[in-house]
C-alpha cells in the first residue's frame, strides 16, 4: 500500500462529504482521524432524516463551495451516490472514497432485490465500478472484503485500505444494571440488530426454540422482527422481543447480558462471511463475552485465546445451541 489515509491527509486542507445522517458513527470515526492530522477540515453534511433532503444539500454544498480551497476531496458512507457524478469537479484533487458496501454486492446478493443479470443489476455495477475507478484512495472495513472489490470490481489492492469500525465508548462502556426481579436469576442471551438477511435471525430463533425447555436461559431479541417471522416464534416462553430501543437504552440491556451473540450467522450470503458485525465493537466495548461466526472477517481481528470469544458454525442452530450451553455450563457451578 502505497499511502495510508493519514499520510494523505496530513498536513492538507480536506473536504469530507457525507450523505449519511452526521451522527453515523463511521462518518464520525473518519472525521475524527482527518481533523487529527489535517491542516484543516471542511465538512458537508446535513441532520435532516430523509436520505433525499441529505443528497439534496450535499449536492448544494458542492457545487457553490469553492473547490480551491481544499487539496483532498473525502466522500464518506456510499459514495456511489456523488462520486460517478461529480469526480470531474475534484480532477485536480486527491479523491478518497469509503466503500464501505457495494451496492451490487447488496442489492442483487445481500437482499436479492435485483436479478443477476438484470438491467438494474448492471447499473448499480456501473455505479460502484465507476466510483473505485476515480477513487485514488479506497477506505474499506475488512481484509476481506478488499479481497471480494478487488475481485469483482477490479480495485487495485494498492489503493485500498481497511480502516476497522469503533464502538462509541461514551454510550457503550463496561457498567453495572439492576435487572427486573424476573430475570435476577436468568442467564441472559441478547442480540441485536436492523434484521437484515445477511445476519441470519432465523438461526437464533430457532437456537431459541430448540432451548425452551431450559429454565434457566433467557434470550432478549431486539431489533424490527417482521410480522411472519415473529408471529412463528412469538409463543417461546424464553424469549423477550424488543422492536426498538435508544442507544442508551440499547446499552442498559447489553449490560444485563451474560452472552452476547454478534454472528453474523446466515452460511448462504457470502457478504456475511467477509463483513465484521458492527455490533460485535459494541459487545467488546462493554467486556461482555461474544459468540461470533466462524468466518475469515472475525477471524482477521478475533481468536478463541481471546477471553469472552467464542466461534461458532454459520447457518446452525444446533451448533449455536451447543456453543451457548457451553459457555453457560463454563459460568455456572
Amino acid at each position: 500500500m502505497a499511502n495510508s489515509l493519514v499520510d494523505i491527509v496530513k498536513g492538507k486542507r480536506v473536504l469530507y462529504i457525507a450523505t449519511k445522517n452526521m451522527d453515523y458513527l463511521r462518518l464520525q470515526q473518519e472525521i475524527d482521524i482527518i481533523r487529527e492530522y489535517a491542516a484543516d477540515v471542511t465538512v458537508i453534511g446535513s441532520t435532516h432524516k430523509g436520505y433525499g433532503r441529505r443528497i439534496m444539500k450535499a449536492v448544494w454544498d458542492i457545487w457553490h463551495i469553492d473547490k480551491d480551497d481544499f487539496d483532498v476531496v473525502f466522500v464518506g458512507f456510499l459514495p456511489q451516490t456523488i462520486v460517478p457524478f461529480f469526480h470531474s469537479l475534484f480532477k485536480d484533487k486527491t479523491l478518497i472514497v469509503d466503500f464501505f458496501i457495494s451496492l451490487y454486492d447488496t442489492l442483487v446478493f445481500d437482499r436479492k432485490k435485483f436479478g443477476k443479470n438484470s438491467l438494474r443489476a448492471k447499473i448499480v455495477k456501473w455505479y460502484d465500478d465507476r466510483t473505485i475507478k476515480k477513487a485514488d484512495h479506497i477506505i474499506v472495513d475488512t481484509k476481506a472484503d478488499a479481497g471480494y472489490f478487488a475481485k469483482i470490481h477490479n480495485a487495485p489492492m494498492e489503493k485500498m485500505e481497511v480502516l476497522y469500525l469503533k464502538a462509541d465508548t461514551s454510550i457503550y462502556y463496561p457498567m453495572e444494571v439492576k435487572r427486573p426481579e424476573e430475570l435476577k436469576d436468568k442467564y441472559i442471551v441478547l442480540y441485536f440488530g436492523s434484521i437484515l438477511p445477511l445476519q441470519g435471525v432465523e438461526v437464533i430463533l430457532e437456537c431459541a426454540s430448540m432451548m425452551e425447555d431450559i429454565n434457566d436461559i433467557y434470550f432478549i431479541m431486539i431489533g424490527p422482527i417482521n410480522d411472519d417471522t415473529y408471529k412463528k416464534y412469538s409463543h417461546l416462553k424464553n424469549i423477550e422481543f424488543i422492536n426498538w430501543l435508544s442507544q442508551e437504552e440499547l446499552a442498559q440491556h447489553i449490560a444485563m447480558a451474560d452472552l452476547c451473540l454478534s454472528g453474523h450467522f446466515n452460511k448462504d450470503i457470502d457478504k456475511a462471511r467477509r463483513t465484521i458485525a458492527g455490533k460485535t465493537y459494541i459487545y467488546r466495548a462493554m467486556e461482555k463475552p461474544v459468540v461470533l461466526g466462524e468466518n475469515a472477517a472475525n477471524r482477521e481481528l478475533f481468536n478463541e485465546n481471546m477471553e469472552g470469544v467464542y466461534f461458532v458454525e454459520m447457518g446452525s442452530p444446533v451448533a449455536l445451541r451447543d456453543k451457548i450451553l457451553k459457555v453457560y455450563r463454563g459460568c455456572r457451578p
